[in-house]
């Protein structure tokens, strides 16, 4: 399940790039909360405290408590738009969900126990075909991860959507039947030991 920050925020009084411009200059990060069938909501926020939780694992998948004069907003983040030049947040989008509400969110796949995969330890690769895997979920059941186990997979295994388990009221979204996640491929290059014993066998048989 996601956790839940909280991060205050202070409201805006107008929207319009003038007056987010002249927020900027303040040293804040203008933005806006929409969605679950309620006006939107022009806040600032300090760069600081939204830099620091856009550099944590799963910031897209994780709710957001902001505090607002008082009261309560909770969200997930949708979009940052960054300065092109030095990255930094220049506006930040966020959401409104409630305890019914349905997201659609892409949660990172990672890949865990590489050392007890023979096949890894035989020198072969790891290929994934699916860095983020697309869910609807219910507010309160967002994986912040999924993670698969590579103990026991040998050359040669194909790790398939169905070996995920998703929490209670999450499903994923596809586009085939049972998609391939990743692949554990034979090595590209022949191990030396291999090698050398190869061309000893050609020169025997020359």
């Amino acid at each position: 399940m996601s956790e839940v920050t909280t991060i205050s925020v202070v409201a805006r009084d107008r929207a319009g790039k003038g007056e987010a411009r002249e927020t900027r200059r303040q040293g804040l990060v203008p933005g806006v909360i929409y969605g679950n069938k309620q006006p939107p909501l022009t806040i600032a926020v300090l760069p600081r405290l939204l830099w620091a939780e856009m550099n944590k694992a799963g910031f897209a998948t994780r709710l957001f408590d902001l505090g607002i004069d008082g009261k309560t907003e909770r969200v997930l983040c949708r979009d940052v738009q960054r300065h092109p030049v030095s990255g930094l947040p220049v506006h930040v989008d966020f959401l409104r969900v409630g305890a019914e509400s349905k997201v659609h969110v892409r949660v990172p796949v990672h890949f865990t126990n590489h050392d007890k995969s023979p096949g890894i330890k035989r020198g072969g690769v790891l290929n994934v075909v699916t860095h983020e895997l697309e869910v609807i979920a219910s507010a309160n059941a967002i994986p912040s991860e999924i993670v698969i186990d590579l103990t026991g997979l040998d050359i040669g295994t194909s790790i398939h959507l169905s070996a995920v388990v998703l929490p209670p009221g999450a499903t994923a979204v596809v586009h085939e039947k049972n998609p391939t996640l990743a692949t554990i491929a034979a090595p590209t290059v022949t191990p030396a030991g291999e090698a050398g014993a190869a061309a000893e066998a050609g020169e025997t048989t020359a």
